[in-house]
């Protein structure tokens, strides 16, 4: 049994299969985190992987296919993995499927630069995403962990590679702009018990708030500490009840 792998369309992937995806910005994934076999959130995944590429190309690989595919990377490997799964289109669409050591993200707290930036197709988790990467080296040269986006109309909406999430002392508050609904984002909506709203958050509003996280598929919350020059509570019982509220998901075999 190896270790990781990277299959194209349900079989190993060779340095030629490869090298057209290495070349290619139009593409789209979603990442996940593999435990015992299993994932989170396998339906939102699924609709990301077909929603992306209806809009991108027109077209979409069946679910069971992709299913399937997950499948058999998952056969090969150890039970615990990140997994991501890219789709694109030399000819016809193809699915990659990558699996690497499974990862848990930082502890926190967090503090994140106030970069104003928009995303290209928001929407999309797309591969052309070379201002992320920019963007956080320059807060880790300026001295913070990460970066958070803010529009052009004030408003923040995501982090790099994070979605954000707020608390306002009884309720969670999620960021009103363009953004990327991260699968873990999706899966606390539906399973968090208690209140939610969505509205616009400027960093003018932050010194109301109680506390701040970002999230992603490595985690379901990580406290912010700062935004920018502001300070934000560690609110750690809106962090255990992100937490709870992930646990509650169940885990599926694809």
């Amino acid at each position: 049994m190896s270790a990781f792998v990277a299959q194209l369309n349900g079989r190993t992937a060779t340095a030629e299969d490869l090298a057209p995806l290495a070349f290619a910005g139009f593409a789209h994934f979603t990442a996940m985190q593999v435990r015992d076999g299993r994932i989170r959130g396998l339906d939102l995944h699924l609709d990301r992987l077909r929603t992306a590429s209806l809009e991108l190309f027109g077209q979409a690989l069946p679910d069971d296919r992709i299913r399937s595919y997950l499948r058999t990377a998952l056969e090969a490997g150890p039970a615990d993995v990140s997994l991501t799964v890219t789709i694109h289109l030399p000819g016809e669409l193809e699915a990659l499927v990558r699996t690497r050591p499974p990862a848990s993200g930082p502890d926190g707290p967090l503090t994140l630069a106030a970069v104003e930036h928009e995303r290209v197709l928001p929407s999309i988790k797309h591969t052309g995403e070379m201002a992320k990467t920019y963007f956080r080296r320059q807060a880790v040269a300026d001295g913070f962990d990460d970066a958070a986006f803010v529009d052009r109309q004030c408003r923040l909406s995501e982090a790099t590679i994070w979605n954000l999430a707020f608390w306002d002392g009884d309720t969670v508050v999620w960021p009103d702009a363009g953004l990327l609904r991260g699968t873990t984002m999706d899966i606390l909506c539906r399973r968090l018990e208690v209140p939610q709203r969505v509205q616009e958050v400027t960093i003018a509003d932050l010194p109301e708030l109680a506390g701040a996280v970002v999230m992603n598929s490595w985690t379901p919350g990580i406290a912010v500490h700062r935004i920018g020059a502001t300070p934000m509570s560690a609110a750690p019982s809106f962090v255990a009840s992100l937490h709870q509220a992930y646990q509650a998901e169940p885990l599926t075999r694809p």
